[in-house]
Order: C-alpha cells, then structure tokens, then sequence
C-alpha cells in the first residue's frame, strides 16, 4: 500500500481508563485518511475530547496503538511528548498570546525558520484566512471568528502531519459557528490539510467534516457522511441524537410492512420478523398532507427563522414534528413517500 493511500492517523482498538476502573474509551478504532476532515461527534460525557487528547500524547493509553504517519506514537509501553508528535492544535479559546502581534502570533512555531521564509510563511497564511493587512494588530482587536481564523493560521505555521480542533467554535455564537465552519473547512481543504474535530454541535459536524465518527459511552457507534448518519443512523441512539425525529412504536405485518398510529408503512431493518414490536424512525420530511392518511391535530408551531417547525398530534398522542404548512387545526396526514422505506428497530 502506497504512503498516499496509508491513513495518515491510525487508532487501533484503543482502551483508556480513568484510575482503575474507570474506562473513558473502549475498543476505540479509527482511521483518517491525509487530506480528509473527520469529526468526533456526541453527547457531553462521552469521551470525545479525552480520544483527541489521546491522539494529541496528553493522555496515555492502556491498551491499543495510537499511530501518526505510521509511526507508532501510543501503547502502553510508550507514549511519545505532544511536540515530537507533529500535530497542530485549536482550542475552544483561541489561546493567543496577547502581546504579540497577528504576525507573531502565527509565526510563534517557526522560531527554527530563518526571518524571510517565517516573513513569507506568515504572509501566505494571512492571504489564506483571509487577513491579508491584518499582521500588525493584536489579538485584542480582532473579532472572535477572526481570533479563531488566526489560532488556525499559527497551528497550521509548521506544516503538521494532523491538526486537531478541540470544539473550536463553543465561545462563538450560532450564526458565526456556522461561517466560520465553513470557512475553516475551505482553508483546510485548500492547504490539503488532514483534521480530526470535536464537537457535540451536528450542525458544526455537518458543515466540515467528510466523515462523521458518532460515539456514545466511549466507543463509536458509526461513522459515515452526514447523509449517512441522516438517513441511515445505525441504532435508536444515533437517530435519536442526529436531526430531528420521532420514533413511534409499530408492528411488523406479515406482508414485511408495520402497522402503526401513523398509518401502514414500509420499513427497513434486522429483526424485523411477524409479529414482532418496533421503534420507526419519523422526519420531519416524511410528513405530507394526504387525502387517505390518517386523523391528526395541530397542537403547535415553532417559527425557527429559516422554517416553522410544525407539531402535530395523532389520536394516540403521538407528537411529529414537520415543516408543512397547514391551514387549520384537523387534518389527516400520510408518509410524504409512501413507497419509501423507513428506518425500524426491534423493541428489546
């Protein structure tokens, strides 16, 4: 195998404990590929940040490999210093030194690098956060996302082998976290740089990463795009915990189909024999108007700005949750696709 087609970071069935018998990762396997954008995302608590600390050398892991360019860096038996690791880190505060310029806060790594290429190296990053002319300002006159922009620009300084963001955007509100998702995905893959982030914002997920690792408890429950996770979340955690949905109770049919309070509808998914008890998964874009659906109210609106997320009822008490507009407070409602498979687990 090719040094292109190598993962450039390999986390190799990864236990980590705090004392004795605490674990905060268990069996935890990654791979990133060079170039690629990878988020940790999850719950608060679930050992995303102590996985980046892993991979970062502050944490010492007790069984497993950690390896950066297919070097091993992590095992029980060793664990080599964060800066002999050649990583790059951003953390929630942008952590610049504050009586240093821009300028010097970027070129704060290149100490090594002769004062026309750090000068060059500098001027060339700035052009790609876009803050040319902002070199001679200091920390305290820039914006937040800007701050952001420049912590980037000095962890990037180096030319590391991975750079890890450590929920870089919390301090930030909605609207910025967002641009500046995107703007920071645009500078790293304009550099051809490989990232590992963690979050526990989808949204942030959604908009930088290539892949999505979803973890609970200490472990990765499934990893894919963000369409993948979407559409096709691995268990009632995931489905639960990315977008927005309802699982509502249903009954496999013996023609495969699941009778429920929503109607008779198609679903997908192992275990699914007759008879057998199941949690449908319900989007909002599964809902439509339908002349043959089934009684509903509408107990609520919520305006979100973009959309107006409407609830509706069902006669059980089922609450759904759709972005149809609708005109009085009865209607009956049907699966926007009827033919369309949705996704189903079996009640344990």
């Amino acid at each position: 195998m090719g040094s292109e087609m190598s993962p450039i970071l390999r986390l190799d069935r990864i236990t980590h404990r705090y004392g004795r018998n605490v674990p905060v990762l268990v069996d935890f396997s990654l791979e990133v590929k060079r170039g690629e954008i990878v988020c940790l995302l999850g719950p608060s608590g679930c050992g995303k940040t102590t996985a980046l600390r892993v991979i970062a050398g502050f944490e010492q892991v007790d069984a497993g490999e950690v390896a950066i360019g297919g070097e091993v860096v992590s095992s029980p038996a060793r664990n080599q210093p964060p800066e002999q690791r050649h990583i790059g880190m951003v953390f929630q505060d942008a952590a610049l030194f504050p009586h240093l310029t821009v300028a010097a806060n970027i070129g704060f790594g290149l100490h090594r690098v002769g004062r026309g290429p750090r000068s060059d190296r500098t001027e060339e990053l700035l052009a790609l956060i876009g803050l040319e002319g902002y070199g001679k300002r200091y920390p305290h006159e820039l914006s937040g996302g800007q701050q952001q922009r420049v912590a980037l620009a000095r962890a990037m300084a180096p030319g590391p082998a991975l750079i890890l963001l450590d929920e870089p955007f919390s301090n930030l509100d909605a609207d910025l976290r967002e641009k500046l998702g995107r703007d920071l995905r645009h500078v790293l893959k304009k550099s051809g740089s490989t990232a590992v982030l963690v979050t526990h914002d989808q949204r942030e997920a959604f908009v930088m990463a290539d892949r999505i690792a979803l973890m609970n408890k200490g472990r990765i429950l499934q990893i894919g795009t963000a369409r993948d996770l979407y559409e096709q979340p691995a268990d009632t955690f995931a489905a639960r915990f990315i977008g927005e949905g309802t699982l509502i109770r249903g009954k496999i049919r013996e023609d495969g189909r699941a009778d429920s309070a929503f109607g008779v509808l198609m679903v997908e998914g192992d275990g699914l024999s007759p008879g057998r008890e199941i949690d449908i998964l319900i989007r909002p874009e599964h809902v439509a108007i339908r002349s043959d659906g089934v009684p509903g109210v509408v107990s609520d609106t919520i305006f979100r700005g973009s959309d107006t997320l409407t609830v509706l009822t069902l006669n059980d008490g089922t609450r759904l949750g759709t972005r149809i507009a609708v005109e009085g407070n009865h209607l009956l409602i049907g699966p926007a696709d009827p033919g369309r498979r949705l996704c189903a687990w079996p009640v344990d």
